[in-house]
Parts: structure tokens; sequence; C-alpha cells
């Protein structure tokens, strides 16, 4: 059975940087496309990052040049680096594994002052 579990989220002032992190069980995520997603309370789930067994990476609009995802296959893990928070960023962040899918439980993160 595949699990992901998450880390990382929090707090932070406007313009800082958090990292996330999604450690995944089981022998397919090397071979499986990994996305962070986010939902912000009132609004739907939307795709935030994306990144292939390949390395080759997708990010919306709303986030690009800010936000990095990156993967480590030999550690089964997923990151996703946020630089330039902005409050609109706030939601809670899910990283899925395309195949499957499955979902990580989730974890918010929060931009205020």
């Amino acid at each position: 059975q595949v699990q992901l579990v998450q880390s990382g989220g929090g707090l932070v002032q406007p313009g800082g940087s958090l990292r996330l992190s999604c450690a995944a069980s089981g022998i397919i995520f090397s071979i499986s496309v990994m996305n962070w997603y986010r939902q912000a309370p009132g609004k739907q789930r939307e795709l935030v990052a994306q990144i292939t067994r390949a390395g080759s990476t997708n990010y919306v609009d709303s986030v690009k040049g800010r936000f990095t995802i990156s993967r480590d296959n030999a550690k089964n893990t997923v990151y996703l680096q946020m630089n330039g928070l902005k409050p609109e960023d706030t939601a809670v962040y899910y990283c899925n594994m395309a195949i499957g899918p499955y979902w990580g439980q989730g974890t918010q993160v929060t931009v205020s002052s």
C-alpha cells in the first residue's frame, strides 16, 4: 500500500520561504508523476506544480518564478520550495502521486504578518 507523508509548512510572513516535503512508501514512486495541489478556504483544489519521472516541471502561473518542485527518487521524496510567499498562497497543500492516485495528509501554509 502506498502512503504519502508530508512535512513542513506553518506560518510565515509575506516574502518568506518554506519547504514542503512528501515521502512516499512503495516502489512506484520513481515511475510516477508527482504533484503538489493546494486548497484555500472556499476555493477549489488547484494544481500548483508537477514533476515527471524524468524531472520535467510545470507550474501554475501564479507561482512561476517563486516555487520550485523537485524530487529525489533515491529517497522517494518530492519537495516544494516556496520563496517570496504571498498572503494569497495561504492554503492547505497536498502532495499527490498520479499513479493511483494517492494523496498526502495535507499541511497548512499560512502567509500573514
